[in-house]
């Protein structure tokens, strides 16, 4: 008859380590931003003074302009979308596994977490050197702010693609780039496009922020009315931006969706 022996327990020493430095950590940095926790309590009455002042009411005379500012917004985040994209969609491809030569996939992707580490505004305060307080600093802040997390989902996308198009190519003879462009690019191109859309979604909310510093835009609205105390303006501005960002989210979920799942309607038609 054979014993059995019992598994050893497994080690909780790193685990335990690594809890113990988080802790440190989150400690440290509570410590570090010096908060006045006896302000704490107060911060619910501010917030709804706050709102009383915003929405009760709010004043609609500069609803026309606010539309304008907002449309410059939108114009704003379409273009440096539509910039990200063009740039970030060829430059992602090479740098994915098994299309781009090991040095270059490095090097594209070291510029890519370059650029990821950069918040938007920075660029943005970057370029203001250059082209002055104009939309088209945060569309050039958007586009470029873009580029290093959209081609990171390129050439994930693409190294997550299935195999089996790209050897069947590779099997008739085909060259890298014509595996690119009929094994690879027909596989991922709905969820680029997909990504694509989510990435004006996410220029939308970050071009109020860079009109706050200057960019234009809806942003420039709301930091000089918030900077004037007029509050009831500004709760005018937060309401068109929370209500336009909400259309545009559905209209590019609902896209997005037909893109990545196509027309249903047939099927069921054909169900029924």
């Amino acid at each position: 008859m054979t014993s059995l022996s019992v598994p050893r327990r497994p080690s909780r020493l790193w685990p335990t380590v690594f809890a113990l430095l988080a802790g440190i950590i989150i400690i440290a940095a509570t410590v570090g931003l010096q908060i006045p926790w006896s302000d704490v309590p107060k911060i619910p009455e501010n917030v709804a003074k706050y709102f009383g002042l915003m929405f009760a009411p709010p004043n609609w005379e500069k609803l026309p302009r606010a539309l304008v500012e907002m449309w410059r917004s939108i114009s704003m985040a379409w273009l440096g979308a539509i910039l990200c994209v063009v740039v970030s969609i060829p430059l992602g491809i090479l740098a994915a596994r098994g299309v781009g030569p090991a040095w270059l996939r490095t090097v594209l992707r070291g510029g890519f977490a370059l650029i990821r580490a950069i918040p938007e505004v920075i660029i943005a305060l970057i370029l203001l050197t250059v082209t002055g307080l104009t939309p088209f600093t945060g569309m050039l802040a958007l586009g470029i702010a873009g580029i290093g997390t959209q081609a990171k989902w390129v050439y994930e996308t693409i190294e997550s693609a299935e195999e089996g198009a790209s050897e069947a190519v590779r099997a008739a003879g085909g060259t890298t780039s014509e595996v690119t462009r009929w094994a690879l690019w027909p596989a991922v191109a709905p969820a680029l496009m997909s990504f694509a859309l989510y990435r004006f979604e996410i220029n939308i909310r970050t071009s109020a922020v860079l009109g706050m510093v200057g960019a234009g835009g809806i942003g420039s609205m709301l930091a000089n009315y918030t900077q004037f105390r007029e509050w009831d303006t500004v709760g005018m501005l937060l309401i068109v931006v929370v209500v336009v960002t909400m259309i545009i989210d559905a209209i590019s979920g609902a896209v997005r969706r037909r893109i990545m799942e196509g027309d249903r309607s047939g099927e069921l038609a054909r169900v029924v």
